[in-house]
């Protein structure tokens, strides 16, 4: 006779979110191999100081491998569900990347193993035949020890896992493959305003990007306490920030409004019910619901968010949090397409430049 629930529990995410310690600690040790116009240029430059944000002007770390650009040779594996993913769908659309790099997109949900590409025909990738991205990374290295993240780019024509390291992911896509840029592609990473902006990068990422994740997989009700009044500490300070400034760096979209506007399209919809960070809505915030909708309805955000997907993944994966898998009927999510004024404000997404074509 089978055991059933042995079976089954390889399939679930139950103890792999909530451990019990105080507060929930991401693990940030990545693949950190990179993808380089001109790898042995790379291999010169110093090693790049360790960051949970990425790094523009240094090398390669310990151990990791430099891979050329080269288009039609990579295929990013990206969940529209997941927030950290979602920023590399984001800016290889702005940038107009889409014929250099191919796109392969696993369902809303994953089990302890692996997300799998059960949106596809037959339930495999359609470029690389995998079922499961664990299959990818297991080619490369056969006992992985870590978790099968996404966004994760992979060779083509071998099936192995390059990186899974997403700060650096869209930051590369910025310079390394500037060459394969769309006319009229927006300048994400403005020199003038590097300096300030990675300190903004920064918090977004520590207060949250991972603030939210901080609340909803708190072990103890003082961790969840610190980690709700660190979260609302920044939101308050970003609210303050939108109200002299039409996006984070001023009047046009930058990486920082990519890196944030990922966690806003999730805050009403997931967060607020599903992690507990329910001091107000989003939408009750008049700067920074103004500031969502603008970039929502900027071609290159909004188009790149599917809802259901997105809550489909919350509150079935998280079986520690949501042990009935039970998704909820609400929000209303229609207002993301009310007008937003923030106009007013002046400058323009773009800059000089020129939206992304209508999605394929």
């Amino acid at each position: 006779m089978t055991d059933t629930t042995a079976e089954t529990g390889q399939f679930s995410t139950k103890g792999a979110y909530v451990t019990g310690a105080n507060e929930f600690s991401r693990d940030t040790n990545y693949i950190e191999d990179r993808i380089v116009r001109d790898p042995e240029a790379v291999k010169r430059l110093p090693a790049p100081p360790k960051s949970n944000i990425g790094s523009l002007g240094y090398g390669l770390s310990e151990g990791a491998e430099a891979w050329p650009v080269e288009p039609g040779r990579y295929h990013l594996i990206a969940a529209a569900a997941c927030p950290w993913a979602n920023r590399t769908i984001i800016v290889r659309r702005l940038l107009g990347l889409e014929d250099a790099i191919s796109l392969g997109m696993p369902g809303p949900t994953h089990d302890v193993r692996s997300w799998t590409f059960d949106l596809d025909d037959g339930g495999r990738d359609p470029l690389l035949g995998t079922e499961r991205l664990q299959e990818n990374y297991f080619k490369r290295f056969p006992e992985y020890p870590r978790g099968i993240t996404v966004p994760a780019i992979v060779e083509v024509a071998s099936g192995k896992v390059v990186t899974n390291d997403y700060p650096q992911i869209t930051l590369d896509f910025s310079t390394e493959w500037r060459e394969f840029h769309r006319d009229g592609a927006p300048n994400l990473l403005p020199e003038g305003e590097l300096e300030d902006m990675w300190p903004v990068i920064k918090r977004v990422f520590t207060e949250v990007n991972n603030g939210v994740y901080r609340c909803g997989f708190a072990g103890t009700q003082a961790a969840y306490d610190e980690a709700y009044n660190r979260l609302w500490i920044a939101m308050d300070w970003l609210e303050e920030r939108l109200a002299t400034r039409r996006f984070l760096m001023g009047g046009t979209i930058t990486e920082a409004d990519v890196r944030l506007f990922t966690t806003l399209a999730r805050f009403d919809a997931v967060y607020h019910g599903h992690f507990k960070t329910n001091r107000n809505k989003l939408s009750e915030m008049p700067n920074l619901w103004g500031y969502a909708r603008d970039l929502f309805q900027t071609p290159g955000f909004g188009d790149t968010i599917d809802f259901e997907q997105i809550k489909k993944h919350y509150y079935i994966t998280h079986e520690d949090v949501n042990p009935t898998q039970i998704v909820p009927a609400g929000p209303d999510l229609s207002n993301w397409l009310d007008p937003h004024d923030r106009e007013r404000l002046g400058g323009e997404p773009f800059g000089d430049g020129t939206p992304p074509e209508i999605i394929r």
